[in-house]
């Protein structure tokens, strides 16, 4: 081990270019001309630049040759004092990545008779695996080095429960870290560990979805959905909770997952399942978080388990509930955070290849799009193959059916792309969609994979942000109110939003097919839909506001696209105004079941209106053009949208349907087309036992929608 107590640096910046920095005042003791020692002989350094910078000098040598990486060279003055050639800038160029990309498997390669661990960590000069076990001494195994930068070492013997970490020397400092590619962990992720595979049972669900628009997803968060004293979940806050089938509440009505299947929605969204920091998984009641603070990606987390102890249990309780949940109709979409890390500098990225895995500006700081300290380099070669090993690996061992993808503008397009690529080929029919904001990342905006490039993700879907806004009132002005909440001056953003925000008419196209906008006006972020109009419409009665939210439910549920309804959401849930409740604790965050059983009625008009969309194909359009071709605008003034679907004898059993969306108090009238005579399902009072046959006028009374259809 040579003194890291460095009296001058000097960093690879590209593969034939070193930078030499010397502290200020001692320029004249370490001189040029400076070499590059190496095994093979000593390296001539031609300069190509030299400046004062941040109170040193700065010398830009180019090498000869290209330096080979792996092992340790030292730079050398002309006075003789020399110090070792550190990993610079090198690890974010093009050059460094071709010639070090690997598309073999990664991790520990398990079977009865042997472990295989590799680890890529090209920019090291050695590397060992460390195993532990309870009943065993410990024992450490140097790593041999092969081709584009895999360390690797072989263990005969059956290591299933075998803890092991990696240890890894860079820049002649030796760090222990997690296996970047640990499948399965310790309690708090604090060690990898070896475990036999363990492949789900894969159950029928029948045809797969060939249109994203037949999906209805509900998100939710493991802990909030059972964590409630009147859940009538034995298991609370626990994956297993979510696997009771008959769970009521104290007032005897339907709670959990009969409850989810009573409400008719296809798609399960699961807030982060994999291993995240926030809450201590030996106390995990101590302490709540979303789950957005992913420490291990592959692994599952273990304050959900029943015994965190045991990185067998959580891995298998979590594949019970999907499982479940497959067994019982419903379809399992996971959120997952490939944009951050919980933290940079303690990250197993950061610790096998330092620099490598995150983006960084043009001082060569870390960026930070994402809000928290650095952006994942998803445009690097082995970025963006971890991250599609990673969707494989769960679409693959736990037999998941899509991704919801956190802050997904940090990701680039090409990597999107191969994403959507490689899990179609594991897994038809499966949905993908995220968060397409524009964030402030070191790549071009051409090469983002945000909503303003949707073009460019042909079956990516994306939340429909301008559409949310319009329904419910602008998310980041509280006291704003959109549509639903009585306000017609974006009525225009909401005609585009119920059309699938793809291009109909006249209007700009958002998306290319309507079944890249995801439709919400609610989520996990931000307020929920109650709580904003305790703000917006402070002096409004609360029967009245549940009128609204029902409106605003029903404008996602019948327009075009994908619909996405937040847990809670269609019983009024609320956060008591917290607007960014991701460690705000269960009082706060728990999905309240009383709520379900007081709004009984509000529920069922929810599950109505979810069981008329799955039932009528006019509501689920495929294409852009389908939607031109049988959707019109009966009129559009003020406080009342009327659209009809029409010319669908081919498609549906409805020949024809009109939809009122009024969201004043007042008396509204409205002529209907000429010489039909319409069947009226629903009106701002709710569902008819009965349809009521009506034409040539219709009177709205009140805030609400209409259903009508020939």
């Amino acid at each position: 081990m040579v003194c890291l107590n460095r009296k001058f640096e000097a960093y690879l910046d590209e593969m034939d270019v070193i930078t030499v920095l010397i502290p200020s005042g001692k320029k004249e003791k370490y001189t040029l001309p400076f070499v590059l020692e190496t095994e093979a002989g000593d390296v001539s350094l031609s300069v190509r630049a030299e400046c004062h910078i941040d109170g040193k000098y700065k010398y830009i040598l180019v090498s000869e040759h290209p330096v080979s990486l792996g092992k340790t060279h030292y730079i050398r003055a002309s006075g003789g004092d020399k110090t070792d050639l550190q990993i610079g800038a090198v690890i974010r160029t093009e050059a460094f990545d071709s010639q070090f990309y690997f598309d073999g498997a990664l991790g520990a390669d398990y079977t009865p008779s042997r472990t295989v661990f590799k680890v890529w960590a090209p920019t090291a000069t050695a590397a060992a695996v460390k195993l532990t076990h309870p009943e065993q001494q410990g024992l450490v195994l140097q790593m041999t080095r092969q081709d584009h930068g895999v360390f690797a070492a072989l263990v005969d013997g059956d290591l299933h429960g075998y803890e092991y970490m990696y240890r890894i020397c860079n820049n002649l400092e030796w760090t222990e870290t997690v296996d970047p590619y640990a499948k399965a962990v310790t309690i708090n992720g604090e060690k990898g560990v070896v475990l036999r595979p363990e492949n789900p049972q894969i159950t029928s669900q029948g045809i797969p979805f060939s249109n994203p628009a037949d999906a209805v997803i509900y998100e939710l968060h493991i802990r909030d959905f059972s964590i409630h004293e009147n859940s009538g979940m034995k298991k609370k806050g626990q994956y297993l909770a979510m696997t009771e089938t008959d769970a009521k509440t104290r007032e005897g009505v339907s709670a959990g997952l009969s409850y989810l299947k009573e409400l008719g929605v296809t798609h399960i969204e699961l807030l982060p399942v994999n291993d995240f920091a926030g809450v201590d998984e030996k106390n995990p009641l101590a302490a709540y978080n979303w789950g957005y603070n992913p420490l291990h990606f592959f692994a599952p987390e273990g304050s959900y388990s029943s015994d965190p102890y045991n990185p067998q249990v959580r891995k298998s309780e979590l594949k019970e509930l999907i499982q479940t949940l497959h067994q019982n109709g419903l379809q399992v979409i996971l959120d997952v955070v490939y944009n951050h890390v919980y933290k940079r500098e303690h990250s197993p990225f950061e610790n096998t290849v330092p620099g490598y895995f995150f983006r960084h500006d043009a001082d060569g700081m870390p960026s930070n799009g994402t809000g928290v300290g650095n952006d994942i380099a998803s445009e690097r070669l082995m970025a963006r193959k971890y991250i599609i090993d990673c969707v494989v690996h769960w679409l693959k061992e736990y037999d998941a059916d899509g991704f919801r993808f956190d802050l997904m503008g940090i990701l680039d397009i090409e990597t999107v792309r191969q994403i959507r690529e490689r899990a179609l080929a594991v897994k038809p029919g499966i949905l993908l969609f995220g968060e397409g904001w524009n964030l402030d990342t070191p790549i071009s905006d051409d090469k983002k994979a945000t909503l303003a490039n949707a073009f460019q993700l042909p079956g990516i879907g994306f939340f429909n942000d301008s559409f949310r806004d319009a329904v419910k009132g602008s998310t980041f002005q509280r006291e704003a109110a959109g549509f639903a909440l009585g306000n017609g001056d974006q009525i225009d953003a909401v005609i585009h939003g119920i059309t699938g925000s793809a291009g109909w008419k006249e209007t700009d196209p958002m998306v290319q097919e309507p079944s890249q906008s995801v439709n919400y006006v609610e989520s996990h972020d931000n307020h929920t839909f109650w709580d904003k109009m305790q703000y917006a419409l402070p002096h409004e009665t609360d029967s009245a506001k549940r009128s609204r939210q029902k409106l605003a439910t029903a404008v996602v549920l019948l327009a075009q696209g994908i619909p996405f309804i937040h847990s809670g959401q269609e019983f009024f849930r609320t956060k008591r105004g917290d607007e960014n409740s991701y460690q705000s604790g269960d009082s706060v965050n728990r999905l309240d079941w009383t709520r379900r059983s007081e709004f009984r009625e509000d529920v069922e008009y929810v599950r109505r209106l979810i069981e008329i969309r799955k039932a009528h194909p006019a509501f689920r359009l495929k294409r852009a053009a389908e939607v031109v071709r049988h959707l019109d605008f009966l009129e559009v003034r003020g406080h009342l949208i009327a659209y009809r679907l029409f010319d669908l004898e081919t498609m549906d059993e409805w020949k024809e349907i009109i939809i009122v969306h009024h969201s004043s108090p007042d008396k509204a009238e409205m002529r209907l087309p000429a010489g039909k005579t319409y069947c009226l399902l629903c009106d701002p009072s709710g569902f008819r036992e009965q349809p009521k046959e009506i034409k040539e006028e219709l009177i709205i009374e009140g805030i609400g929608t209409c259903i009508l259809y020939i």
